[in-house]
């Protein structure tokens, strides 16, 4: 963002030769601004000390990092549900990862409780050695 070439301290003092009793063209004429820009610092400004307007920039800042964290704190939220809608074990990362010993005992865990049947112990291995 474009830094202005006017303090806060040197606004409030443009907006106060106003307040003295000074008309608003000689004013803008002096200073080098618009009217536009005048009525602008005059909407945020206006009333405001020197201390005053230094805490409302320091809070305007304050803010703004506080929504770039929310804002970042939101899209990692995003990120994380949409991860977790996925289906994370056919990702091919995963894939590579899991060896065939993984493989083995996931299918002794999985396989006797999705076919309902009770299977003695040991029974995956026995047909995993004859299959070799």
């Amino acid at each position: 963002m474009k830094q202005s070439r006017f303090t806060e301290e040197r606004i409030i003092a443009v907006l106060r030769e106003h307040e003295a009793g000074s008309k608003t063209g000689d004013v803008c004429w002096k200073h080098a601004i618009s009217s536009a820009t005048f009525y602008k610092w005059k909407a945020k400004y206006g009333g405001l000390d020197v201390s005053e307007a230094r805490r409302l920039k320091v809070l305007a800042d304050e803010n703004a990092k506080l929504k770039k964290l929310l804002a970042e704190a939101m899209l990692d939220n995003a990120m994380l549900k949409d991860l977790n809608s996925k289906n994370v074990w056919s990702a091919p990362s995963v894939q590579g990862f899991v060896t065939a010993k993984m493989t083995l005992q996931l299918h002794k865990c999985i396989r006797p409780l999705a076919s309902g049947l009770r299977l003695q112990p040991g029974h995956d291995e026995i047909r995993a050695r004859r299959s070799q």
